[in-house]
């Protein structure tokens, strides 16, 4: 009889103790005693009138995860061009842009037509962020924004932002906030677009009623190119050419803000100058210098405002580089 009593109220207990964790551990929402979460909240509600019940549902289960911490602290912009480049100009990563862009050439075509972006700098964002699709991320994407949004200073106010707009997005298209995976900085998809600018860029290239860069290659060819046409991108306009520096003093030519060029007929006299001989420049385009880190030297490319356009995507000028040569390779397949 005892036995049977005990039996009972461990079977009690367990099923207490399994519902009490689920409740108040599984379901916790590890931000919520943060100095700035109440002010995340009002935030959001005001911005997207939301309740504070949706958005209190939406961080349900929410956790830190310190790992994005530490990767922060060393993106892949550190190394050095010649170790970065390697990282993306692969035989393996070109054919499979080659591929996609035999797949979606059709799509490709009317979206260099409709906004003056050639297919080769969206199939190089393409190639660089995801290659192609194949690795989208899967990090939770709420989790790793509200990481940074809260446990990331110096730049807690972007990502408060886009954890703000990833929970509206979230309920506008009616997707399990759980469900939405990418980046260890929350971008999404195969372009990997943060949230903020899938509202404010996404299209609905393939006509299906919903803008889908997750799982719509269409989708992310039409977003891409109207994002940077909408960054200013100059149809029909060069990027840059290879360039050769014969001067002494680089830091007197290397440009140190895009969006300030400078005539080039200045920079030629400082020793600047294309290193194919059949390029010509005129003396009045605004152009930059950037400089990049090969194994044994330094390299030099002269640069269009859309070299420019492209680092509004990333801000680092290997990047842009890594995107236009990778784009570019394809192309020529």
């Amino acid at each position: 009889m005892w036995q049977t009593k005990l039996n009972k109220i461990c079977s009690s207990l367990a099923l207490c103790c399994s519902a009490i964790f689920t409740t108040s551990f599984c379901q916790a929402n590890e931000f919520v005693n943060a100095p700035s979460y109440d002010n995340f909240k009002n935030k959001t509600i005001q911005r997207y009138g939301l309740t504070a019940d949706q958005v209190d549902q939406a961080m349900l289960g929410a956790r830190n995860r310190p790992n994005i911490l530490d990767i922060m602290q060393r993106p892949g912009e550190s190394k050095p061009w010649y170790s970065y480049r390697e990282m993306f100009l692969t035989p393996t990563t070109i054919q499979r842009g080659v591929n996609f862009r035999n797949q979606y050439a059709d799509t490709l075509n009317r979206a260099e037509q409709q906004f003056g972006v050639p297919q080769a700098i969206i199939l190089g964002i393409l190639g660089v962020e995801t290659g192609f699709g194949s690795n989208r991320g899967n990090i939770m994407t709420r989790d790793a924004l509200a990481t940074l949004a809260f446990n990331y200073p110096r730049r807690a106010d972007y990502f408060s932002d886009e954890l703000s707009a990833l929970i509206a997005w979230s309920y506008k298209e009616g997707y399990p906030i759980t469900s939405i995976t990418g980046s260890y900085a929350g971008a999404v998809g195969y372009p990997q677009f943060m949230p903020s600018n899938i509202g404010k860029y996404g299209v609905d290239y393939d006509n299906n009623g919903h803008v889908d860069l997750r799982n719509s290659p269409v989708d992310a060819i039409g977003s891409i190119a109207n994002y940077l046409a909408q960054q200013g991108w100059q149809r029909n306009q060069p990027i840059g050419f290879l360039a050769r520096y014969t001067g002494s003093m680089p830091d007197d030519v290397i440009a140190k803000d895009l969006t300030q060029p400078t005539p080039y007929a200045i920079l030629q006299q400082k020793g600047i100058s294309p290193l194919n001989p059949i390029v010509k420049i005129d003396e009045f385009d605004p152009v930059n210098v950037i400089q990049l880190q090969d194994y044994n030297a330094s390299i030099y490319y002269i640069t269009y405002p859309n070299f420019q356009v492209i680092t509004t995507y990333n801000k680092s000028r290997m990047y842009a580089t890594a995107v236009w040569l990778l784009g570019t390779e394809i192309m020529a397949q």
